[in-house]
C-alpha cells in the first residue's frame, strides 16, 4: 500500500520539553523505530508538524533587532529542511542502505480570504505563564491564547488549496523513494491579486492535518494515517463516560463535536480524505502504528456503506 503518515508535533517535541536538537533527535529516533517496519512493507510518505520548531525560530529571529524578523513562510521552509534531515537520517539508520530518501520543500496555496485570517487559532512556539505572554505580545504585536494552564502564540491556520510540488513527489515515489513533504502543513503561499501568476509567501501556518489529507488525495494514497499521542478518537474525552471509537464512518463522526484545538481538525481531515477518495484513514498513537495500518488499533474511518 501507499501510506501517508502525518506525524504530530509530539513525535518531534513533547509539551514542555526543552527545545534542543538532542531532545528532537531522541524523539525522532523513537518515531523512526515505529515507522521502519511500515517502510519495509509499504510505500511510505511522511508529513509532520512544526509548531514548536517554527515558534522557536520566530523567537530567535525576533531577538535579533538588526534586521526585520523573517516571515513565517520562510521559517516554515527552514523547519521542513531541519526536520526532514532528522527523519531521513534516523530512518536511514534503520533501513537498508539502498532505500532512497528525499525531503521536498513543499509550497502550498491558501485562499487569501480564508476566514481563519480573522480568528487565529494555530498554536506555535513554547508555552508561557500569562504575564510573560502579555509582555511578549506587547513587545512584538503577536497574538496569544490560553493553551491548557499556559499561554502560547497563535497564528491563522487556513486550509490548503493546492500542492505545487505534486509532480516531483510522484516522480520520486515512482522510483521507490521515501518522501518527506508538506511538513508543517507546507510553505504557505498566495497569489498576488495585483500581479498575474505572482506567488507570495504569507504569514500563517497551514493546518497540517488538512494538508496531509490533500497530499494523500494528490498522490493516490491507499491510507492516510495521523500519528499522535492519543490512542484514538474519544467521545466525552476526560469524563468518566469517555469511550474510544474503533471503527466509524464520516457520517457517524459528523454527529459529534470534537475540540477545535486538538482532535477536531484531525477528524475533519480524515473524513474529508475518506469521502473524497473512498479509502481509509486512521487516527491513533505512533507506538501503535503497525496495528493501526492493520486495522487493529486506533480509530479507523471507513467510507460510508463499507
Amino acid at each position: 500500500m501507499r501510506i501517508v503518515v502525518a506525524l504530530g508535533g509530539n513525535a518531534l517535541l513533547r509539551r514542555g520539553e526543552t527545545m534542543t536538537v538532542d531532545a528532537q533527535r531522541h524523539n525522532v529516533q523513537i518515531a523512526a523505530a515505529a515507522l521502519a517496519p511500515i517502510a519495509l512493507e509499504h510505500q511510505l510518505v511522511l508529513s509532520h508538524g512544526n509548531g514548536p520548531q517554527i515558534g522557536l525560530l520566530a523567537l530567535q529571529a525576533d531577538a535579533y533587532k538588526a534586521v526585520k524578523p523573517y516571515p513565517l513562510d520562510v521559517l516554515g521552509a527552514q523547519t521542513q529542511g531541519m526536520i526532514g534531515y532528522l527523519l531521513e537520517q534516523e530512518l536511514g539508520n534503520l533501513l537498508p542502505m539502498e532505500v532512497p530518501f528525499a525531503t521536498i520543500l513543499t509550497m502550498i496555496e491558501v485562499d487569501a480570504h480564508d476566514p481563519s485570517f480573522q480568528d487565529p487559532t494555530k498554536f506555535i512556539g513554547p508555552v508561557y505563564e500569562e504575564e510573560e505572554a502579555k509582555q511578549i505580545a506587547s513587545n512584538s504585536g503577536w497574538t496569544f491564547k490560553q493553551d491548557g494552564d499556559k499561554w502560547r502564540r497563535v497564528v491563522a491556520s487556513p486550509k490548503p488549496k493546492r500542492i505545487f510540488e505534486s509532480r516531483p513527489i510522484h516522480w520520486l515515489l515512482e522510483r521507490g523513494a521515501i518522501v518527506i513533504c508538506a511538513g508543517g502543513g507546507g510553505i504557505p503561499t498566495v497569489y498576488d491579486p495585483d500581479r498575474d501568476r505572482t506567488l507570495l509567501g504569507v504569514e500563517v501556518v497551514i493546518d497540517k492535518d488538512f494538508a496531509g489529507a490533500l497530499l494523500a488525495r494528490d498522490i493516490d494514497a491507499d491510507m492516510y494515517v495521523m500519528a499522535t499521542d492519543a490512542e484514538g478518537v474519544y467521545l466525552d474525552w476526560g469524563k468518566p463516560t469517555a469511550r474510544l471509537l474503533r471503527r466509524v464512518t464520516p457520517s457517524e463522526l459528523s454527529q459529534y463535536e470534537f475540540p477545535a484545538g486538538s482532535m477536531g481538525p484531525k477528524v475533519a481531515a480524515a473524513s474529508e480524505f475518506v469521502v473524497a477518495s473512498g479509502r481509509k484513514a486512521v487516527i491513533g498513537a505512533l507506538a501503535d502504528i503497525e496495528k493501526m495500518v492493520a486495522g487493529e488499533a486506533g480509530t479507523l474511518i471507513e467510507p460510508d456503506g463499507h
